[in-house]
């Protein structure tokens, strides 16, 4: 039972049932994202390795430098020089620590997997995801970012736009789930079917809602499909943070 009485499992579903209700709105408003731009599962990868901290078109440039270059593959990766990679991915900037995060992945991928995404991914989720939490570079972000985008699996991605917009569905950026990375992703997953296409499309929308909508400074919530639901703006800090 919860503090207030209330079943868990009878909470996890209403919050279950009012995370298909922003879902369906963002997908009525902004449709279908097509996440991750990208022809093969490992220039996926690389994009979620270059794209931190770093705005997607010039980690568009980095990738089309590189597969000029014949190195969108992972034995040619690993071969490469980094000094040659930190150049050709100067685009994506933090280009020296970038191409060290790179090497690390591909010899990761070698030393464990005999070079294969697929041997990565045919593992259970959370053994893969330990597994590539433990290379230099990558964090649980970029980390749920491969193992959803790239290999399918029904992993969670929490990025700043999914805190920010849940703080504000919740109006508490204080509360506990929020705080943490692991929190938050185990907050979705545990209210949502365990379905990669789903929480591929949902993190996608949540991107597209805090770009153009839900934003950090100016909040245009007039604007914004979750209105409806959102504490935030019935509170009253929406509409007059937007007004201004």
């Amino acid at each position: 039972m919860t503090a207030a009485g209330v079943p868990a499992e009878v909470r996890l579903a209403a919050e279950g049932r009012y995370l298909l209700a922003v879902y369906r709105r963002l997908l009525g408003r902004f449709g279908p994202q097509g996440w991750w731009p990208a022809r093969t599962p490992f220039e996926v990868a690389v994009g979620a390795i270059l794209t931190q901290a770093v705005a997607w078109a010039n980690v568009e440039k980095a990738i089309a430098a590189l597969e000029a270059h014949g190195l969108l593959e992972p034995a040619a990766l690993l071969a490469a020089p980094p000094e040659r990679l930190a150049e050709l991915i100067r685009p994506a900037g933090y280009f020296n620590a970038k191409a060290r995060k790179l090497k690390s992945f591909v010899e990761f991928l070698f030393a464990r997997h005999d070079g294969s995404l697929e041997r990565l991914f045919a593992q259970p989720l959370e053994r893969a995801r330990r597994e590539l939490l433990g290379v230099w570079g990558i964090g649980p972000e970029t980390a749920d970012s491969i193992l959803l985008y790239a290999g399918g699996l029904p992993t969670f991605v929490v990025d700043a736009y999914t805190r920010r917009i849940l703080s504000r569905l919740w109006a508490d950026p204080a509360a506990p789930f929020l705080r943490d990375y692991d929190a938050l992703r185990r907050f979705f997953m545990e209210r949502l079917v365990p379905d990669p296409a789903l929480f591929n499309e949902y993190h996608a929308l949540l991107v597209a809602l805090g770009k153009g909508v839900c934003r950090k400074g100016r909040p245009r919530c007039a604007d914004c499909p979750l209105l409806g639901l959102c504490r935030f703006a019935h509170e009253g800090g929406g509409p007059a943070v937007a007004a201004r």
